[in-house]
């Protein structure tokens, strides 16, 4: 009696490769799904989104001069107000009110706007700079590690705000008077933001950098001779790109933070050049009688600090492997 022939292919038939059965995944595409799957990230990418192109678009939209003076239509309220007082002054040629001369809120918070996300850009742009190459240099050159940590911890010990009013009331006239109100004070406020807010970030890529210096594959690169230079740019800096993204998020509000509380205090820019750190200032002398004017722009500072911080929250969810697929 013969046994029976089991089902399935026979031994022969199961060696041919019959190739893999989907292409594999690629590192970009698990990053951008994880990131993704972060919903307050999405949000706050969103929200960023919008905010950058109406401030960027939104003057030549509403193309109302935010500095004119229009004393007959002065104080006027939200129209949002006519909801719980009929008897609000309110135009709808001012959709968002006008403040005690007569000037355009609704100009001044996209105006505003692009003032203080310009400052916190390129402000953050270079605090990154600063940072990355202080934290490279002091992690892969041990002589100058403890120099730079050092200046690091000297930087880090100095109270801030203090250091910015000097460095304001020292540098303010002679900048003006180079590049002008506005460009001066511009130049002025970016360059005291970013070299006092790179010390973070070189603290993060010099840990980073001390810990990849003795991977194998920086061995490796090192025993074929390839120069110091070639090892930071094509090994080590691709390898700190998580953390270095993560710093820029949290250093552009920072940057918005600090550009406020200057312009707040009222050694910023001129007192005629609208920045949401302004529009706070002088909404403050009448803050019972028309609280809307505190709330516009601090409410568009808070929405768009928070959603840089989410923002960060998922880049550092997605770039890390340790927390992808969580």
């Amino acid at each position: 009696m013969t046994e029976p022939v089991p089902a399935g292919p026979t031994p022969i038939e199961a060696l041919h490769d019959e190739g893999p059965a989907a292409p594999p995944r690629s590192q970009m595409r698990d990053i951008w799904d994880q990131f993704t799957r972060h919903k307050g990230a999405m949000v706050g990418a969103f929200f960023l989104v919008f905010i950058t192109l109406a401030v960027l678009i939104g003057p030549y939209i509403w193309s109302v001069d935010p500095q004119k003076i229009d004393i007959r239509n002065k104080d006027m309220r939200p129209i949002y107000t006519m909801l719980w007082d009929s008897s609000a002054k309110v135009s709808w040629a001012k959709p968002l009110g006008s403040d005690q001369l007569g000037r355009d809120h609704l100009a001044q918070l996209l105006s505003g706007g692009r003032a203080s996300m310009a400052v916190g850009w390129v402000a953050m742009v270079l605090s990154l700079l600063i940072g990355t190459v202080v934290g490279v240099m002091a992690g892969f050159v041990k002589r100058l590690d403890g120099i730079l940590m050092r200046m690091t911890d000297l930087f880090l010990s100095m109270p801030i705000l203090p250091l910015l009013l000097v460095a304001v009331t020292l540098f303010r006239q002679p900048l003006r008077a180079a590049f002008g109100p506005e460009g001066g004070m511009f130049i002025l406020i970016v360059a005291i933001i970013g070299i006092t807010s790179w010390m973070p970030t070189a603290r993060i890529v010099r840990g980073d950098i001390l810990a990849l210096k003795e991977r194998e594959f920086v061995l490796a690169a090192r025993s074929i001779g390839t120069k110091p230079f070639r090892i930071i740019t094509r090994h080590l800096l691709p390898n700190v790109l998580s953390p270095i993204l993560v710093s820029a998020t949290l250093g552009l509000a920072t940057a918005i933070i600090t550009e406020s509380a200057l312009s707040f205090l009222g050694v910023g820019f001129p007192s005629d050049f609208p920045t949401w750190g302004k529009m706070l200032a002088d909404a403050v002398a009448r803050m019972e009688d028309f609280p809307e004017r505190v709330m516009l722009p601090g409410v568009a500072i808070s929405l768009t600090v928070l959603s840089v911080n989410y923002l960060g929250d998922g880049l550092r969810d997605a770039l890390d492997p340790r927390a992808r697929g969580r």
